[in-house]
This record gives structure tokens, C-alpha cells and sequence, in this order.
């Protein structure tokens, strides 16, 4: 297995879940990390814990994007890992939803992963070196009824990824979709006791993502699918 090259990694939509696991597994190999969220206070005892540096973004808006990719250039480096973790997740009758609320998921799930490649790539292609990962879900390939807002963003933001996979492998960039088909353990979120194994363990999935990263260039991956084994696919 190849040595982990990077040294710091960039970690969009974080928060008590997987990117909490992400935060501590990178921490752990020895990255500097940047933890970005819409409500940074969120994040003080992650960023303690795994001696990160928070920022401010909301990632649908450019000039944040921009201003975050500048902040954090100083703060941590030039990002060699970005992990896209952030999206709009919107329910209802497709009668009854709103067009704004709508435009806004699709803007943060798919419009934000670009901003947030398009970022990390102008700095990775001049070093010929980098790893961009985006977090997708079982709504990146089957839509559900109730949540065409979130199936219409997953499904967009795993083109964006599969598109500049194509583009950027060549350049020496790893862009890989990580699909999670199933619900993800969070603190206060866990298995009814009926149900055990039910749900994803997200420092299971984390370990994924480290994989990846792993991975020698002559054999990328450049979309897993994760499920706990009750899921039915």
C-alpha cells in the first residue's frame, strides 16, 4: 500500500458526523485540517480536539468559497485534500415544495461542489498534485419519492465528480464520489435496538476515504458506493 503524501486537508460542511470522523482519522496520519461550516462555534471542540483551524463559508456563495480557499491558504497551506461534505437536504410533495427552497438545495449539494473543486483545482493543477473528494449519497443514482430536491443535487454534484475525474486524473488530481447508500451514525443518532447494524458507522466510512487516498495512481478509484450489509441495494 502506497504512503499517505498529503499534509493537509480542507474539510467543507463539517459537523458532528462524518467529517468529525474525517477530521480525527486525517488528524491522526498527520494532515493539518481546516474545518469549514456555515456556523464555525460548532465546530470549537472538534477543532481543539484535532488542532484545526475553522472558517466561515456558506458554500453556495462564490466569494465565500474564494475567501475560504484564501483563509485557509494562510492558515493551513495550500489544501492538498478537499473533502466536499456539504448539501441541501429538502422534503415534500413535489406539488408543495417551494421553487426557492428547491434552488437553494440544488445550489449547496451540486453548485457548492463545484465552487469547491474549481477552488482546490487551481491550486492542485500547478502542483500536479491532489486529492478532491465528494460526498454523494444513495439519492446520487435512485431518486425517492418526497425528495427530488436532494436526488436533483446528488445526481448533479456525481457528474461534477465523474467529469473532472476524466479531466483532472491525468493532471495528477484524485477525484473520487463516495457514494452512502444508508443512514450515517451521528451523536444522537443511533440503531433502534430492533434494528442492529442498521446504520453506517462513520469512522468505518472515514477509513474508506483514507483508502482512497491511499490509493497508487495506477489504479485509482474514482466512485465507491458504502452499505451496511442490511441495506437491501
Amino acid at each position: 500500500m502506497s504512503k499517505l503524501r498529503f499534509t493537509t486537508a480542507l474539510i467543507i460542511g463539517s459537523g458532528s458526523g462524518l467529517s468529525a470522523s474525517l477530521a480525527r482519522l486525517l488528524a491522526e496520519q498527520g494532515l493539518r485540517i481546516g474545518l469549514a461550516a456555515r456556523n464555525p462555534q460548532k465546530l470549537a471542540s472538534l477543532a481543539a480536539e484535532t488542532r484545526a483551524r475553522t472558517f466561515a463559508c456558506d458554500a453556495a456563495d462564490p466569494a465565500q468559497v474564494e475567501q475560504l480557499f484564501a483563509e485557509a491558504d494562510k492558515a493551513i497551506g495550500e489544501p492538498d485534500v478537499v473533502i466536499y461534505n456539504a448539501s441541501g437536504r429538502l422534503r415534500g410533495p413535489l406539488v408543495e415544495l417551494s421553487p426557492a427552497d428547491v434552488a437553494q438545495a440544488i445550489q449547496v449539494s451540486a453548485y457548492g461542489g463545484f465552487l469547491a473543486g474549481q477552488q482546490a483545482a487551481k491550486r492542485m493543477l500547478k502542483r500536479g498534485f491532489g486529492a478532491i473528494l465528494f460526498t454523494g449519497a444513495s439519492a446520487s443514482v435512485k431518486g425517492y419519492p418526497l425528495s427530488a430536491p436532494f436526488a436533483m443535487g446528488k445526481f448533479a454534484l456525481r457528474g461534477l465528480a465523474q467529469s473532472m475525474a476524466r479531466e483532472l486524473a491525468p493532471q495528477g488530481i484524485h477525484v473520487a464520489h463516495f457514494v452512502i447508500d444508508g443512514a450515517i451514525r451521528n451523536p444522537g443518532r443511533s440503531e433502534p435496538a430492533d434494528k442492529p447494524d442498521s446504520m453506517l458507522d462513520p469512522d468505518a466510512i472515514a477509513r474508506s476515504y483514507l483508502d482512497i487516498l491511499l490509493q497508487p495512481r495506477s489504479a485509482w478509484t474514482w466512485e465507491i458506493e458504502l452499505r451496511p450489509w442490511v441495506e437491501k441495494f
